[in-house]
């Protein structure tokens, strides 16, 4: 019999009923959460900024009439080769009016020599360095304390930025009040690189292209990426800037939250990073970004839940849950699955493994191509034929991150690991360590 025709067996001897419980977390989780709400709230964004073109037209006259300054910061360790290609890329906005502020963060490269040579010819503003490093939060609210912006952009010093991303990163905050972030769309820079760099690419146009206008619309947005956002000075400043313990990103935009600012993501304010190359370097970057929901939702703000405690707001109590819900406790619902799975009629298990494959497959190219039709104006050459990896995806966000993910949720619920990534300086996550 071949692999078609124990497919088809699979679903001629068995009933409507019995296959949704065979195939259950897709049905009942998956495709409501990653493909219904993406159908429904990605065209309706759309139709938003379509229906509010005008208003859209007259924040950026409005920004560009006040001209406010916007101050760039990019505090990294040993990025001195990425400094050049940055500084240009924020010299060819079609904004004008920024500041740049560079922290050489406990260097060991030449970064502080090509932060001589950029300010000596014109191309920044200051830049700072810390003798010891105190980790990029640290390094981060340092460029703060002498930033003049009304406006705070946040870079990692290995992005690039798109001509008109600066403009598209502030104008939302023109267009509604109450905005306190907007988070840019992040790209993948290194896509040719090899095959994990483009798996990664066509993750990032899931996520961050994708999952972010998705919960933006549903005003449940929990992160703003280190690599691309924009903040006002003025509350950064009140909430005293970044967290200087392990995990930035999501926290920040929490404490925002409690403050009730809207916190947005704006699909037309591209940025490209670089991303890892290595299987192990992907693995510790993924360690470190899982371990933060752990972290922040179930230990430091795990107040926002509750309806009695101050902080409780309902959209703030929704972000976190669906955070807890579907990226940590549904992560191990595959454990229960595979034992199911163990019991079912021996005959029957090839079919279902590749039955899923199929499903997953299918939803990661209706994400894709979703993203084509409202965002491929936006692509390049290497992003337009990213649907030839497709077939890989399944593998890659199913097993290998999955697998990743678990291990780090349980290394932080059990032994706090986060605080011992040399990511962070030790002796910065020592002093935070005792307050979770």
């Amino acid at each position: 019999m071949t692999l078609t025709d124990e497919v088809i067996n699979l679903f001629a001897r068995h009933s409507i009923e019995e296959l949704i419980f065979m195939f259950w977390p897709f049905f009942f989780f998956d495709l409501p959460r990653f493909v219904l709400l993406d159908i429904i709230c990605v065209p309706f964004f759309w139709f938003q900024r379509w229906r509010d073109r005008n208003r859209v037209k007259n924040a950026k006259l409005t920004l560009f009439r006040e001209y406010p300054i916007v101050t760039v910061i990019a505090p990294g360790k040993n990025e001195g080769k990425h400094l050049p290609a940055l500084i240009e890329s924020i010299k060819q906005q079609s904004y004008k009016n920024i500041e740049i502020i560079l922290v050489d963060d406990g260097s060991d490269d030449d970064t502080l020599q090509i932060l001589r040579v950029l300010k000596k010819e014109g191309l920044i503003d200051n830049y700072f360095r810390n003798e010891r490093r105190g980790g990029k939060a640290s390094a981060a609210n340092l460029s703060l304390r002498f930033s003049q912006g009304k406006f705070v952009v946040h870079l990692d010093a290995d992005t690039h930025l798109r001509e008109d991303a600066i403009e598209n990163v502030i104008f939302p905050f023109y267009m509604q009040k109450g905005v306190g972030a907007v988070g840019g769309d992040i790209r993948v820079k290194n896509i040719d690189y090899n095959l994990l760099t483009r798996l990664q690419a066509l993750e990032y146009i899931k996520t961050i292209s994708m999952g972010r206008i998705v919960n933006s619309v549903l005003g449940i947005l929990r992160i703003i990426s280190g690599a691309f956002g924009a903040f006002r000075s003025d509350i950064l400043l009140k909430i005293k800037g970044w967290d200087v313990g392990p995990g930035l990103d999501g926290d920040i935009v929490m404490r925002m939250r409690k403050m009730r600012f809207k916190v947005l993501h704006e699909p037309t304010a591209i940025a490209y990073t670089s991303v890892p190359i290595s299987i192990k370097a992907l693995m510790k970057q993924r360690y470190r970004w899982s371990r933060s929901l752990v972290r922040f939702r179930l230990r430091r703000h795990r107040d926002m839940l509750s309806p009695f405690n101050k902080n409780f707001e309902l959209f703030n109590a929704l972000t976190v849950v669906d955070n807890i819900f579907f990226n940590f406790i549904l992560d191990f619902k595959w454990i229960i699955y595979i034992f199911q799975i163990l019991f079912f009629d021996q005959t029957v298990i090839f079919s279902i493994i590749i039955v899923n494959y199929l499903l997953y497959f299918a939803i990661n190219m209706i994400e894709y191509f979703m993203a084509r039709l409202s965002l491929g104006h936006t692509f390049n050459r290497n992003e337009k034929y990213l649907w030839l990896f497709l077939p890989l995806m399944p593998f890659y966000t199913g097993f290998f991150l999955r697998a990743v993910r678990t291990f780090s949720y349980i290394a932080e619920l059990f032994f706090k690991a986060s605080f011992y990534d040399r990511w962070n300086p030790w002796k910065v996550s020592k002093i935070v360590k005792d307050e979770y």
